[in-house]
């Protein structure tokens, strides 16, 4: 009896994976600068967001969504509300173009998510330049964009096997 609490237990911790993925990645903050690379950095919530949005995830709800960006402005030190606004508009877009794809394609999901994340990295500065007046470097967002855009494959294929052992 007791295995089988454990297996129920274990298999509701693995349908909200994503979810607590999200909240460890925005609460964690990672990035690169230990290993020297001056160029490199990646947004893993976007790629976690579109992709689980786009699935349409029965545990990825639109309100934790929202409360990953807010923390994520608390960790950053961005004004209150502007990772949850991008955070939004990523499911909002992803959303429509769930519902108008007819046959999904991983290559026009991949262009449309490049299209994505530029939108919102150029609303996140000009919002941010315009009316908080901060100085941010335009290159580490071009360079985030890239490896966002170019990690997004990789991380493509690990949700997918990850949602064959949801749906199993």
């Amino acid at each position: 009896m007791a295995s089988l609490k454990t297996k129920k237990s274990f298999s509701k911790l693995y349908t909200w994976l994503p979810i607590i993925l999200l909240f460890v990645s925005v609460l964690n903050e990672f990035d690169f600068n230990y290993l020297n690379l001056e160029y490199f950095s990646f947004n893993f919530p976007f790629i976690l967001i579109f992709f689980f949005t786009l699935k349409d995830f029965k545990h990825f709800d639109y309100l934790f969504v929202f409360f990953a960006g807010l923390l994520n402005d608390t960790v950053i030190g961005l004004p209150l509300g502007i990772s949850s606004l991008s955070y939004t508009l990523i499911c909002i877009a992803t959303a429509y173009i769930r519902n108008i794809t007819i046959r999904p394609n991983p290559i026009k999901d991949w262009f449309y998510f490049l299209f994505v994340i530029t939108l919102i990295n150029s609303l996140n500065y000009t919002i941010l330049t315009l009316f908080f007046s901060y100085e941010i470097i335009l290159t580490s967002y071009l360079v985030n964009t890239t490896f966002t855009f170019l990690l997004y494959i990789i991380f493509l294929t690990i949700f997918k096997y990850y949602m064959k052992g949801v749906n199993d």
